[in-house]
């Protein structure tokens, strides 16, 4: 029997946190994808700068800053709060229970001169090695058009590094095509 939401239970590090709930979030490949929480923070954190240091590999001008946690804790903790934010954590169920193995982190935007005039942008999306290629991206990324499309918007679009070609070939898979571009020089 499962521990019902809002009590405690130990994680896998002994530590205390809230019983999820068990409806709470769809359990794809071991994982379970959900909302993220406060509580899962400091795992974010380490995913949202591994994935940051990952598109540094790809052009030098995405060089990781040295307080790159500082600042994704302050980014990630402004996700919690903003009603404009999607923020979903990928938890590790079975012998991993409890661990955060991915994040997605999107938001709305206003598209001043467009129609569809709201547009819902996957900002990061980040996956421990060994939970990649069996289909979670999919899922998170299709879990996060649905959100979006509940708050408004009327068209998704991703961004990540334009070298990364591991993610243009993903993500054209799924129907995303280029709209813009952004160019860069250093001065």
């Amino acid at each position: 029997m499962e521990p019902r939401k809002g009590t405690a239970q130990k994680d896998r590090k002994g530590s205390e946190r809230e019983a999820p709930d068990p409806g709470e979030g769809k359990v794809v490949r071991g994982v379970r994808v959900r909302p993220a929480r406060k509580d899962d923070l400091p795992a974010l954190v380490g995913l949202l700068v591994r994935l940051k240091r990952l598109n540094g590999e790809f052009d030098p001008l995405l060089a990781v800053r040295p307080d790159a946690e500082e600042q994704a804790l302050r980014v990630l903790s402004a996700d919690l709060s903003n009603p404009n934010s999607l923020l979903l954590s990928a938890e590790a169920t079975g012998a991993d229970e409890g661990k955060v193995v991915g994040v997605l982190r999107a938001t709305i935007r206003e598209r001043l001169f467009y129609v569809p005039e709201k547009e819902g942008v996957v900002l990061d999306i980040y996956l421990l090695p060994a939970h990649r290629r069996g289909g979670l991206g999919e899922y998170l990324v299709e879990e996060a058009t649905r959100i979006l499309k509940e708050r408004g918007a009327g068209v998704i679009t991703v961004e990540f590094p334009s070298l990364n070609e591991i993610a243009t070939r993903f993500y054209a898979k799924r129907g995303f095509r280029p709209i813009t571009s952004i160019h860069a020089r250093s001065v």
